[in-house]
């Protein structure tokens, strides 16, 4: 039998391994040190912005590979984002085997895999793993069937596990944890089952859990009332992607899912609070001080999961630290992040079911738009009009970066019975593929979501994006093209196929060699330099 865990630390591995620990404070300031990647976005603010510089618009067309890992185990959607501190990078292999490897040459150091059940539940969801967070001399990984693991930095040893939920019911974990201020915040999948969303904080160093926040407020809490009667209890709001942190205001902010069922909404009528919404929460108690729903009585499977991207910029003539978002709905909206006033909200892909947004940010429906036993065609397609996958900012163009989806799907209402532990999504929808659907990498004003450029993509995207100091924006494809953009024009500027799809983010580091631009595509993981 495989053993659960893999030491492979030799005596030469041992005397290259120069993990010195990452306390908060490096996170903090990860801007200080661009030669590495310290939390899953690169920052706490979400951007996916490298200051590397080295390749650049005028010596990127030499970029080629240096060296490339192969996953043991082939098999789930390698959509991992690396970790790299200190000349060490953590990846997790689907479904959660986490591995540290030599940053300049690819060599494995450890590598642990989490024990996990045969029968484990991954109800609408790949079984996939986004990545890890790093904090002292811990590499933690929140694993499928719903438990949080904390490994030694050094050897992979575990050194604290904790059951966040119960995977036999349908929670599951598949993104990466956030570590803020000696805690580790953990999100959770399984809306498509009827779970309850929540987030959690967790002591970093002994795994306690220091707070839980439901997503969906119960009898007597404010919100409930926007479900009707029982319904609250199923209603999914999961959290399944990786937040943005503000250290200054000492706010989390957090994405959640759809409500359950997806597209049977009759039995729960209501907005469905806090369903398809960015949460702001305190950092020391959880607390949710504002809340913003971008899809009320969502019934299209719209998560609001998508990357929260924190910057300060004029709106208005006025200054304003917002956070701005690509929303799956097919609207970019930029919210003041101090108090969750909505400034603004535009789209950035085609969409049918709403006339526009009011005042405040709640879109006006059209009729005819819901889930019926006939089909009821939309734009956007139930994966949106972007999806998991993360978007980027870069403060030198002032530029919001999008991989956006431009697919309509027929949305269908069928019935809806909950049973723990099984599919709860009362319908379907049919995709409409080939020449119908296509993608662009699309440039937007931070401040208003107009849009600068963009790059066509001949079929919807599953990759995230990078921007750089040197003025480049990183993207990958379905056909598997890696390519880089002129971060300011759009223009094409260098390409290279990968020979799978890319359904992952890139991200930069700094080795012996230099700058080094890494993507996870089909079962490897690609390293490229000058």
């Amino acid at each position: 039998m495989k053993p659960r865990h893999l030491f492979l630390l030799l005596a030469s591995s041992l005397a290259a391994f120069v993990h010195a620990g990452v306390p908060s404070g490096r996170i903090r300031e990860a801007a200080r040190e661009p030669g590495n990647w310290l939390t899953y976005s690169g920052d706490y603010q979400g951007r996916r912005y490298s200051g590397l510089d080295e390749i650049n618009t005028k010596t990127v067309g030499a970029l080629r590979p240096v060296w490339i890992y192969q996953l043991p185990s082939p098999g789930a959607f390698f959509e991992c984002t690396p970790i790299v501190a200190d000349g060490v990078m953590y990846i997790v292999e689907p479904p959660t085997t986490v591995t540290a490897l030599d940053a300049q040459t690819g060599r494995r150091f450890w590598s642990w895999t989490a024990p996990m059940p045969d029968d484990v539940l991954a109800i609408g969801f790949p079984k996939t793993n986004r990545g890890v967070a790093v904090l002292d001399d811990l590499v933690i990984v929140g694993t499928l069937d719903a438990h949080l693991v904390a490994l030694d930095a050094r050897s992979g040893v575990v050194r604290w596990k904790v059951t966040v939920a119960d995977n036999k019911v349908g929670y599951a974990i598949t993104g990466a944890p956030l570590a803020v201020e000696g805690r580790i915040i953990i999100g959770i999948s399984g809306g498509e089952a009827g779970v309850r969303g929540f987030l959690d904080a967790y002591d970093a160093k002994t795994g306690a859990r220091l707070w839980r926040t439901w997503t969906i407020p119960a009898k007597g809490e404010p919100g409930n009332e926007t479900w009707d009667g029982e319904s609250w209890r199923t209603g999914g709001a999961p959290t399944w992607l990786t937040g943005a942190y503000d250290p200054e205001l000492k706010l989390l902010y957090w994405g959640t899912g759809n409500p359950a069922p997806d597209w049977n909404g009759d039995k729960r009528a209501g907005d469905n609070l806090h369903a398809c919404s960015l949460l702001a929460f305190d950092i020391a108690t959880g607390v949710i001080k504002w809340h913003f729903q971008f899809t009320p009585h969502d019934t299209h499977d719209w998560d609001a999961n998508q990357i929260p991207v924190l910057v300060d910029a004029e709106v208005q003539g006025r200054k304003r630290q917002l956070v701005t978002t690509a929303d799956r709905n097919g609207y970019y909206y930029v919210l003041d992040r101090v108090t969750g006033e909505f400034l603004s909200g535009v789209p950035f892909v085609k969409q049918t079911w709403s006339s526009g947004l009011d005042a405040k940010g709640r879109p006006q429906v059209l009729p005819n738009t819901e889930p019926s036993e006939e089909g009821a065609l939309v734009w956007p397609s139930q994966h949106g009009g972007v999806n998991w996958y993360s978007p980027s900012y870069s403060p030198a163009t002032g530029l919001f970066y999008v991989a956006a989806r431009e697919m309509k799907s027929r949305y269908f209402k069928g019935e809806a019975e909950y049973k723990p532990g099984k599919d709860f999504r009362g319908g379907g929808e049919q995709r409409f593929s080939g020449e119908s659907a296509s993608g662009a990498v699309r440039a937007l004003a931070v401040g208003t979501g107009a849009l600068q450029w963009e790059y066509p993509l001949h079929s919807p995207p599953w990759a995230g994006l990078l921007s750089t100091a040197g003025g480049l924006v990183f993207g990958g494809s379905e056909e598997g093209n890696f390519f880089a953009l002129d971060a300011a024009t759009g223009t094409a500027l260098w390409e290279f196929q990968t020979g799978a799809a890319i359904k992952a983010n890139p991200m930069a580091f700094q080795a012996e060699g230099g700058e080094r631009i890494a993507i996870a595509t089909g079962n490897v993981l690609m390293v490229f330099g000058l």
